[in-house]
């Protein structure tokens, strides 16, 4: 009997073992869920605010793009006005240099054309 009581014992010992240790497997996966699970929502709030950072610095470029490119528009603007008003000037130079040839010419010939005259009245005299 006390055989059949000691294999009993031994027996209930080991169901009870079992069943703690099935219970603790149960424990445990249901810890490591709730770790995966957690460790899935930090990372998915990871991928989150990287992406809210890559769409600011996007922004920020964007931005800086668009004023550089208005600062080199502004730029080319003010040398293309620089550039016209000083050939408005060297125009008018050549044009007041064209007359002032013009008027010298106009002035030689009227001298020219004096001196003959005055060479005619001596030569006729």
């Amino acid at each position: 009997m006390l055989a059949l009581s000691i294999s009993f014992v031994s027996c209930r010992e080991a169901g009870d073992k079992a069943k703690s240790a099935t219970e603790e497997a149960g424990a445990a996966m249901e810890q490591a869920g709730d770790d995966a699970k957690e460790m899935g929502s930090d990372a998915m709030d990871k991928a989150q605010e990287a992406g809210n950072d890559a769409m600011e610095k996007a922004e920020e470029a964007g931005e800086e793009i668009k004023a550089d490119a208005e600062d080199a528009a502004n730029d080319l603007k003010d040398k293309a006005n620089e550039a016209g008003e000083n050939i408005k000037a060297k125009a008018n130079e050549a044009a007041s240099d064209v007359k002032d040839a013009a008027n010298k010419a106009a002035d030689d010939a009227k001298g020219a054309a004096n001196s003959a005259a005055d060479k005619a009245k001596a030569a006729v005299n």
